[in-house]
C-alpha cells in the first residue's frame, strides 16, 4: 500500500472516530443531560413558553388559591397572595432570579410542557404551545400552614405536620422566610441575610438531632438479640476517658429501656450504642433513611450517619444519643417518626397530591407509597409505648393533651454555636395516629421539653380538631 493510500485511510479513520464520538455525545446528552438543562431554573428558553402560556394555579387541599398568574397588557404577572407563608413550598418564578420550590420542580406541569415526550414537543413547536398551564393541588391545609407559621413566630427553625398513614404533609414551615411577591425589591437584602431566609430548613437544614435520635437507637436495640437494656445511671459515664453526662448530671438510678426513653437517659443509650457497635447502629439508621435521598417534591439533603469504620468508643457513645457528627433534616425525622406511628412502615412524604389540566382532567395522582419497613409492627408498638410514657411521665410532659394519648420525644442538641437546638417529635392519638408533628428550634439555648414540646402540642391539637 502506497503512502498516499495510508494517509487517506488515516483521515477516514479519524473522521469516523469523530463522527462516532459525536453520535455518542449527542445520545448521552439527549438521554442523561437534556432534561436537566431544559428544566434548569436559569435556562432562559423556559421563559419563551411563559410568553404564550398562562402559568397554572397552585391550590391547597381544600381548593384555596395559593399562587396564580394573570396577563396585564400582554405581560404575565405571578401572584402570591399569602406572601411569606409559602416562600419555601411554592417558592418563586422570576425571569432575573430563576425559580425555586414547586415553581421549579413542577415548572413543566405548570406550563403544560411535554418535556418527557420529544414527539409532543415537536408537535407543539409546529402547532403552537398550550395557552394555559396545569394546576397543582397540594396536600397542604392552608389554615394549618398559617397556624404553624404563627407558632414559630420569629424563632429560627422548622415545623412539619404529616399524616403518618399516607404521607401527606399538611404543613411545612421554615423560618426565617421571605416574601416572593417583593423578591425584586428585596433580593440584595435576602441574599445577604446571615440567617439564610432562602434555605428551606424543613427539607434541607441539617441539624444535630440530640435525644430524638434515641428512637433509632432503641429500634436497633430491640431488633438485635442479646442487648442489655437495663442500666444503673449515676448521672455520668466514663467511656475511655471521655465523661458523658446526663442533663444537669441527674442520676436516674436503675432504668430499663422504657424508663431510659422517658427520662432521656444519656448513660443508658450510650451503653446501648456501644453494645450495638458502629455497623449495626449505621444499618438501623440507614433503614430510617440516613445517608439516603428521600424522594420528595422539593429539593432535599440527606441526613448523615458519619460511618467509615473508624469510630472510637467515645464517638460511638455520643452518636447513639444523637450527638457527635450525626446530622438529620426535619423531613427525615418526620418520616422516621411516622414509621413508628404507622406500625413500622415508612411512607413517602407527599406535598403535591394531583396535577390537573386546565379543563379539570386529572393528569397525575401521587398515591400513598411505602418507602421501607423500618421495624416489625411489634417493635414499633414497643417504641410507641415508650414515647407515650415520655410524654405522660418524662421529659415531654409539656406536649400532653387532655383526653388524648400523645407519643413523643424531646431533644436538646448541643452544637458548635454553644446554643442548643430544641427538638420535639411526636404523634397523636397514640392508639390511632392521625398526625405527626416535628419541631426544631435553632440555637434557642433551651431544652426541647421547655421550648419545642408546647408548640408541637398546640399544633397537634389544632390539626386533630381540623381533621374532625
Amino acid at each position: 500500500m502506497d503512502q498516499e493510500s495510508k494517509r487517506i485511510i488515516k483521515v477516514l479513520v479519524m473522521m469516523g472516530t469523530l463522527f462516532i464520538s459525536l453520535v455518542i455525545y449527542l445520545s448521552y446528552f439527549e438521554i442523561f443531560r437534556a432534561s436537566a438543562i431544559v428544566t434548569n431554573s436559569y435556562n432562559k428558553r423556559q421563559w419563551l413558553n411563559e410568553e404564550y402560556v398562562l402559568r397554572g394555579k397552585i391550590v391547597d387541599r381544600n381548593g384555596k388559591t395559593l399562587a396564580y398568574s394573570e396577563k396585564v397588557e400582554e405581560k404575565q404577572i405571578r401572584h402570591y397572595p399569602y406572601g411569606n407563608v409559602y416562600s419555601h413550598i411554592i417558592g418563586y418564578s422570576d425571569k432575573e432570579y430563576g425559580k425555586s420550590g414547586l415553581e421549579a420542580s413542577y415548572n413543566n406541569e405548570l406550563l403544560n410542557i411535554n418535556a418527557s415526550n420529544p414527539i409532543l414537543q415537536i408537535t407543539e413547536n409546529i402547532t403552537g404551545a398550550k395557552e394555559q398551564g396545569n394546576n397543582l393541588i397540594l396536600a397542604i391545609d392552608h389554615e394549618l400552614q398559617n397556624y404553624a407559621r404563627q407558632l414559630l413566630g420569629s424563632k429560627k427553625g422548622a415545623m412539619i405536620v404529616m399524616n403518618p398513614q399516607n404521607g401527606e404533609i399538611y404543613a411545612m414551615v421554615s423560618k426565617p422566610d421571605f416574601n416572593p411577591s417583593t423578591l425584586k425589591e428585596n433580593w440584595e437584602e435576602i441574599v445577604e441575610d446571615k440567617d439564610s431566609p432562602l434555605l428551606n430548613r424543613a427539607a434541607m437544614g441539617l441539624y444535630t438531632p440530640g435525644s430524638v435520635f434515641k428512637i433509632i437507637t432503641a429500634a436497633g436495640a430491640l431488633q438485635q438479640e442479646g442487648i442489655d437494656t437495663t442500666y444503673q445511671c449515676e448521672g455520668s459515664v466514663n467511656i475511655e476517658g471521655y465523661i458523658l453526662r446526663d442533663y444537669k448530671g441527674i442520676a436516674h438510678g436503675k432504668v430499663d429501656l422504657e424508663e431510659a426513653m422517658a427520662e432521656s437517659c444519656n448513660v443508658a443509650f450510650s451503653q446501648i450504642g456501644l453494645q450495638l457497635g458502629e455497623e449495626r447502629l449505621k444499618d438501623v439508621s440507614e433503614k430510617f433513611m440516613f445517608n439516603k435521598a428521600i424522594p420528595f417534591d422539593l429539593k432535599t439533603k440527606s441526613s448523615i450517619f458519619p460511618s467509615k469504620g473508624l469510630m472510637t468508643k467515645p464517638e460511638l457513645g455520643a452518636t447513639a444519643i444523637g450527638q457527635g457528627k450525626v446530622l438529620v433534616t426535619p423531613l427525615n425525622m418526620a418520616v422516621a417518626v411516622s414509621a413508628i406511628a404507622n406500625d413500622g412502615v415508612m411512607m413517602k412524604p407527599i406535598l403535591v397530591k394531583e396535577v390537573i389540566s386546565p379543563d379539570g382532567k386529572t393528569l397525575k395522582i401521587n398515591y400513598p407509597q411505602a418507602l421501607a419497613r423500618v421495624s416489625s409492627s411489634l417493635i414499633a408498638q414497643e417504641i410507641k409505648n415508650m414515647l407515650v410514657k415520655a410524654v405522660d411521665e418524662g421529659t415531654g410532659k409539656n406536649a400532653r393533651i387532655r383526653n388524648i394519648a400523645v407519643a413523643g420525644k424531646t431533644g436538646t442538641a448541643e452544637n458548635e454555636t454553644g446554643k442548643e437546638h430544641a427538638w420535639f417529635v411526636g404523634f397523636a392519638p397514640a392508639d390511632n395516629p392521625q398526625v405527626v408533628v416535628v419541631v426544631v428550634l435553632e440555637n434557642i439555648g433551651s431544652t426541647g421539653g421547655k421550648s419545642a414540646a408546647p408548640l408541637a402540642r398546640d399544633m397537634m391539637l389544632r390539626t386533630l380538631n381540623r381533621l374532625k
